[in-house]
């Protein structure tokens, strides 16, 4: 999940890059949408997710004999649900910054309560309401639940409907949030 998140890192600076490096107006120039424009930032970094992934559990289950009772393919489509939703709050800071640095300092913002909140380090039902309500806004809190009862309790999508609708929704919502945020033109 850590390594996930980081992706988010490298999303968060990929427009500001773009217009700081100039190549900005090399992408305004092209026939795609803004829409067409975020999916296409996303879908290498989906690859590189899901490559995380599959090498964390399998070393997980080789190294450690970590059970993996749910499968393959639930976790496959779980864990995709989650980084697309990583990547396009990613999308959406990237949106917002300015600078690169600004962009990285937002992401920090965002990851460490993603961490901390999500059931990761400390029981979610241990935490006061006020951190569960914005633990419930994070997708890392909702991928937690949903990879536990896939890995641990054999559940598939349909037994953690809830979690897996929030991060679809969440996805989609972010990435029409950012593509409506970017700006086809030169400021």
């Amino acid at each position: 999940m850590i390594l996930t998140m980081t992706m988010i890192l490298f999303t968060s600076a990929a427009i500001v890059r773009e217009r700081e490096r100039g190549n900005l107006e090399l992408l305004i120039t092209t026939p795609i949408h803004s829409l067409e424009l975020m999916i296409g930032k996303i879908v290498p970094y989906i690859f590189i997710g899901l490559i995380q992934i599959f090498i964390i559990l399998g070393l997980g289950y080789l190294i450690f004999s970590v059970p993996i009772n749910g499968q393959i393919s639930q976790i496959l489509l779980g864990s995709l649900l989650f980084i697309a939703a990583s990547l396009t709050l990613g999308l959406v800071i990237s949106t917002i910054a300015q600078t690169q640095l600004q962009a990285m300092q937002m992401t920090v913002f965002i990851l460490l309560p993603s961490i901390l909140l999500s059931g990761f380090m400390f029981p979610y039902e241990a935490m006061p309401n006020a951190a569960q309500w914005i633990a419930e806004a994070l997708p890392a809190t909702h991928f937690m639940r949903m990879i536990r009862g896939i890995i641990l309790r054999g559940a598939d999508l349909a037994d953690v409907w809830r979690d897996t609708l929030w991060l679809a929704g969440f996805t989609f919502i972010g990435i029409v949030v950012a593509a409506l945020r970017f700006k086809k033109n030169l400021d």
